[in-house]
């Protein structure tokens, strides 16, 4: 008789180390991993988003890495129909999905199936936007929809647009509603503590710069994959991208970017904690020890 098809969640805050335990469990369970990460569908963005590199993936498959360019769209929508579509062929297999990574909006998407209101991007309302600061688009949406602003990341130029359009058009962001996947959910959170996990962001940050991040940003801006990602666009990626072009740019000094970088990181990483600690489904861990007990308790 065959088992009833699962799916294992791996969340957690950045450099907690996500990607090294779903590449431990897919090799207990014979997984496919599908990485849940909004800037990591982008290709020649490795080091700057801390994409995971081919000896680390250790011969599993992975998914939804490198699926477009960066000075293209990516919208969590088609996030969600490609995700599904690779999911199910991933059960076809035989074999057993593992989304992991640290947009919560992703995940939210595509394993509750959170239905995304259907309001076409409006260029002319963009281009009214495009030139607001994270500040004052924030404010502008509490005012449309006070409801939305209170639960979505403020400093996410891109994610505050998209609220804005969608209230523009329909007088408020409609109350969420989902269309879940029908398999067993296994929900993992990797948790480390404050000081361990600052430093991991330190080492893991310095470490990136050493193997060329900042050179990385400079290509994109180059061209040097076909066509040039500007400043803005570079800047609207926010954390890695908007620190280090504005250091290209002259605007503040190496380390001036390191330090307000490091600090954006951490903080960002205290917002992701704040969003999956709402998931009561999450069990959460802080080594490979806490793996083995959840895989042993649900096999």
């Amino acid at each position: 008789m065959m088992k009833e098809p699962r799916i294992f969640v791996i969340v957690g805050p950045t450099a907690s180390g996500k990607s090294d335990c779903a590449v431990l469990i897919a090799k207990k369970v014979n997984g496919e991993i599908i990485s849940a990460d909004s800037r990591q569908v982008y290709k020649g963005m490795n080091l700057g988003t801390g994409k995971i590199t081919k000896k680390e993936m250790a011969g599993i498959p992975h998914h939804l890495l490198d699926t477009t360019n960066p000075w293209n769209e990516f919208s969590v929508s088609r996030y969600k129909r490609l995700g599904r579509k690779i999911i199910i062929e991933i059960i076809q297999r035989g074999k057993t999905p593992i989304v992991c990574g640290g947009t919560g909006h992703y995940i939210e998407a595509l394993v509750d199936g959170l239905i995304i209101p259907e309001v076409r991007p409006d260029k002319q309302l963009r281009k009214v936007l495009q030139n607001k600061t994270p500040q004052e688009l924030f404010k502008q949406l509490q005012k449309l929809d006070p409801e939305r602003a209170s639960t979505i990341d403020m400093h996410n130029p891109r994610r505050l647009v998209r609220a804005i359009e969608i209230a523009t058009h329909l007088g408020r962001v409609p109350q969420k509603q989902y269309d879940p996947l029908p398999y067993k959910t296994l929900w993992i959170g990797i948790s480390k503590e404050k000081e361990e996990l600052e430093k991991r962001i330190h080492t893991r940050l310095l470490s990136r710069i050493k193997k060329g991040m900042i050179q990385e940003i400079q290509n994109l801006h180059d061209g040097k994959l076909g066509r040039s990602v500007s400043w803005k666009k570079l800047d609207n990626f926010g954390l890695e991208y908007r620190y280090v072009s504005r250091h290209l740019r002259g605007l503040i000094t190496k380390e001036e970017m390191i330090h307000q970088l490091e600090k954006e990181i951490i903080d960002y990483s205290k917002r992701q904690h704040t969003w999956f600690k709402r998931n009561k489904r999450i069990q959460w861990i802080n080594n490979e020890k806490g793996i083995e007990e959840i895989l042993n308790s649900n096999s």
